[in-house]
């Protein structure tokens, strides 16, 4: 069991990274717009300012990044099981996605999302 688990590190790290993102892809699929408050820099808006964005739209897009990176690591997987430098590949290309979309100011953030 050992070895198996020395051999495919990178394919269980690639399923569980995979499974961490589909469970956070669950409430925007459920609640649409009542997810946005789950969006990082969102909730600490006041409530009156919050009104003024499109949430909808907010969680649609959320939805869509955070469903790519599930199949990003889904993919990199299967392929990790041909090559565990591909769960390095993996990494790379998941934070590179993830990395453009964090941004310290909140009108950078959520300025396209006004109504």
């Amino acid at each position: 069991m050992d070895d198996f688990i020395e051999t495919h590190i990178g394919t269980i790290s690639c399923i569980i990274m995979g499974i961490s993102n589909a469970l956070i892809v669950i409430p925007f699929a459920i609640w649409k717009g009542k997810a946005a408050v789950l969006i990082s820099g969102f909730n600490s808006i006041p409530k009156e300012e919050r009104n003024k964005y499109d949430t909808d739209k907010m969680s649609k897009d959320m939805l869509n990044s955070m469903t790519i990176l599930t199949l990003i690591w889904i993919v990199g997987a299967v392929l990790s099981l041909l090559n565990q430098y591909f769960t390095i590949l993996v990494l790379v290309v998941c934070l590179i996605i993830f990395l453009k979309d964090v941004h310290l100011d909140n009108e950078k953030a959520f300025g396209k999302y006004k109504k």
